[in-house]
């Protein structure tokens, strides 16, 4: 089999695999739709764009068909955008003006109609020969570099601020939505440059070794995706989003450095009292031990307005809420292991005692706070 035959058989399990996996994700049941439709449009799409690698040759009459199926690249990040707003916010729902993300798409196929889509016969062959030296073609190679690293450094964006509100407002030690969307994103970062790397290989280098760059491309293509597929299908608890609604405390609290003085100087005693009331409530009726604690469950509890509660430990205390519970599990696990009655505990236990979900999160804050881990602590206790 040559270069190109190999080329052609990848390309059609690479398209087969993707149409498969994009139906599993219509189909399989799960809370979080949206999030896997955007998620399946995607891989779609991306079957669509593996189609180009297939040895065929489309009658030059319909040639446009296949022009117009080159343009669909133009759709995928937007969808993979849409998808990691759908997994971070569980409020996200798609909306008329999210049509807007077509533009790149509509406006790259007005530019192909006058000298492409347009022209018959003769003059459509002669484009064809000169296909890759057009002015068409050059600004289509801008606009997809110049739309993806706008979408890479939005998402960078999204999941900062998610990751600043999940800290502020919710207590499960479990960030691995965050974790997972950082990971996907350098991902389609690396990949992107392979891609880049590719296509500057069809004019500095030979024919054989842009067909083989093709081929790692779509092979590697097609491994992530498999990836992403299972990493979500056997991690569920990476669907729940948090609340879009909910605000940084820097956004609630007064913008002017001489009003923030003047006001804390004002409820000085006040504060002081609300912080004493907030952690002998901590000690004494343990909150912190059930492992969904959000902010706003504490705040009925203690009946403190969610957005004073916010103030006073993200702002007041300088610490993110995630911080300021997990330290009291800690410190609840530390008595633990220093009780010679509870010696046969084990750290899974304790970790799930505490409020803790995950034995990798309760290592690594247990470790941040005391510098060792939770076994060597008890050891040297």
């Amino acid at each position: 089999m040559d270069k190109l035959g190999f080329l052609d058989s990848v390309a059609r399990i690479a398209v087969f695999v993707s149409l498969l996996l994009a139906l599993f994700l219509l189909t399989v049941k799960t809370e979080n739709k949206l999030a896997n439709r955007l998620f399946a449009c995607f891989i779609i799409l991306s079957a669509i764009d593996f189609s180009g690698l297939m040895d065929y040759s489309f009658p030059i009459e319909y040639v446009n068909i296949d022009l117009f199926r080159s343009t669909v690249c133009l759709l995928e990040m937007p969808l993979i955008y849409l998808y990691v707003l759908a997994v971070c916010y569980s409020d996200f729902r798609l909306k008329w003006r999210h049509l807007i993300f077509t533009l790149p798409f509509i406006v790259m196929n007005f530019v192909l109609m006058p000298r492409i889509y347009l022209k018959s016969g003769t003059e459509k062959q002669f484009i064809l020969e000169h296909y890759s030296t057009m002015f068409e073609i050059y600004f289509f190679q801008i606009l997809i570099e110049f739309q993806y690293w706008f979408y890479i450094v939005s998402i960078f964006l999204i999941l900062r601020k998610y990751k600043r509100i999940y800290l502020e407002n919710y207590t499960n030690p479990s960030t691995s939505t965050y974790k997972w969307l950082f990971q996907m994103n350098c991902v389609f970062v690396v990949m992107h440059s392979i891609t880049a790397s590719k296509n500057l290989l069809r004019y500095t280098a030979s024919r054989d070794i842009f067909l083989w760059g093709n081929v790692l491309m779509i092979v590697m293509a097609l491994s992530v995706i498999c990836w992403f597929v299972l990493k979500a299908l056997n991690h569920p608890e990476l669907f729940r989003g948090i609340n879009s609604r909910l605000k940084l405390t820097k956004e609630i609290l007064p913008q002017n450095e001489n009003e923030i003085t003047e006001k804390i100087e004002n409820e000085n005693e006040e504060i002081k009292t609300q912080i004493s009331t907030l952690k002998q409530y901590m000690i004494e009726k343990e909150p912190f031990l059930d492992p969904s604690l959000t902010i706003q469950e504490l705040s009925n509890q203690i009946n403190i307005p969610v957005r004073d509660l916010s103030i006073l430990i993200n702002h007041q205390m300088d610490q993110h809420f995630f911080d300021f519970v997990n330290e009291y599990r800690i410190q609840k696990a530390m008595e633990i292991l220093k009780n010679p009655s509870k010696k046969d505990l084990t750290v899974l236990e304790i970790l799930y005692e505490v409020g803790f979900n995950s034995k990798s999160s309760f290592n690594t804050s247990f470790k941040k706070y005391t510098n060792l881990t939770p076994t060597a602590y008890r050891n040297a206790s």
